[in-house]
């Protein structure tokens, strides 16, 4: 029986997680869930798993989270020292679906056990992808793709040579605002961008979808994810959903990876790697699809993207500022203090004020990471008042 802990499990990618190890009764073996606020939801899903210990993010819910498991037998715990103790424990495969660069320390620790991680955190990889790998292949641990772009191509690349990949295109769905008038955008509420046309995900993703940082972040990803260049990496909007990712190779060849916009797709191949199992997914009827169309991101719109190829050509430390700013950004989107446009123009404004600075050609370590966020952070709040005046 494989024993398996999810960190995020209140999240979309940790739900579909457990509905998929909930279909396979007597093959899973659960270790530690961890969730934040949503403690009815961890709660109820440590007693139907029956976990070994449910972990809140937030120290203050941990009563709540108490009286929620009381009389179960499992164990309840609470803090950023409380996850790092639930990724010590022994298991086998480890879903890291925080959202955000909190998702990095569980996952550095999960690794130094030598255990299968499912990465869905791409912060993590953005902000220290350096020290995650060197990680892995210290302590003889493997990482897997569940972002649906890489895994899409770490699925085409099977039987294949890395040094035959000519490009890799990532594709985007474009997000709410795809169709807007570039007028409108600095007018886009939080509700507006906080809808998805064909995905089903929390509201910073959903967001974070529209502007294109996700996008951003996931080009990053695949630089230190596969060791590829830069150049050799690409983005197309693809308003379907239907191809993840295609990997070019240098005969000419295209490699694409089709299927419905469902998770399901991407967590149950990390799920079950190296072999494919059945899983309750959609089965595209492409006479009924009949048409997928493809167009090249306006940089107008989505400004992000040359961010990211910024970020992807100076390395060190930057994607931890890139992230930390890009967080920050959100926060303040969210609660109302910047326009739907500052976002992408207050991390511009925190990689020029930040450029040069020694902390971000600082060695990779756990430490230099959260030193580069925190600056990240600080600097995006410096830039809020100017912004906000022009909101």
């Amino acid at each position: 029986m494989r024993r398996i802990s999810i960190f995020g499990a209140t999240g979309s990618i940790g739900v579909n997680t457990l509905d998929l190890i909930g279909r396979r009764p007597g093959e899973f073996r659960v270790v530690a869930l961890t969730g934040g606020h949503n403690i009815d939801l961890l709660a109820a899903q440590a007693r139907r798993f029956d976990a070994e210990i449910a972990v809140t993010a937030h120290s203050e819910r941990l009563g709540d989270l108490r009286a929620a498991l009381d009389g179960t037998g499992i164990a309840a715990a609470a803090g950023a020292q409380a996850l790092l103790e639930a990724a010590d424990r022994p298991a086998d495969w480890i879903m890291s679906a925080i959202v955000g660069a909190a998702g990095l320390a569980p996952g550095l620790h999960a690794l130094r056990h030598g255990t299968t991680l499912a990465l869905a955190n791409k912060e993590s990889l953005v902000c220290a992808g350096p020290l995650l790998m060197a990680e892995a292949a210290a302590h003889g641990a493997r990482i897997l793709p569940v972002d649906s772009e890489h895994s899409a191509v770490f699925q085409a690349l099977v039987g294949e040579d890395i040094a035959a990949v000519e490009r890799v295109i990532i594709t985007a769905s474009g997000g709410a605002f795809r169709d807007w008038p570039l007028d409108r955008l600095a007018r886009a509420t939080v509700a507006e961008a906080s809808s998805h046309p064909n995905w089903d995900m929390g509201q910073r993703i959903t967001i974070d979808s529209a502007s294109m940082f996700n996008k951003a972040l996931e080009l990053i990803e695949t630089r230190e994810f596969f060791g590829l260049a830069p150049e050799k990496i690409d983005t197309v909007v693809h308003p379907e959903s239907l191809i993840h990712a295609l990997v070019g190779f240098r005969d000419g060849a295209l490699m694409a990876h089709v299927g419905a916009p469902d998770m399901r797709h991407a967590i149950g191949y990390a799920l079950n790697w190296p072999e494919r199992r059945d899983l309750p997914v959609a089965r595209l009827d492409l006479a009924a699809v009949g048409a997928m169309t493809f167009r090249a991101p306006n940089p107008a719109r989505y400004p992000a993207l040359d961010l990211a190829r910024q970020v992807m050509q100076a390395r060190g430390l930057t994607g931890a500022v890139f992230n930390g700013a890009k967080e920050r950004a959100l926060d303040h989107f969210i609660a109302g203090r910047i326009g739907f446009l500052d976002m992408a123009a207050m991390v511009a404004d925190v990689l020029d004020r930040l450029a040069g600075d020694p902390a971000l050609t600082a060695a990779h370590s756990l430490d230099n990471v959260r030193h580069a966020d925190h600056i990240a952070r600080r600097a995006a709040d410096d830039c809020l008042p100017v912004l906000a005046g022009q909101s």
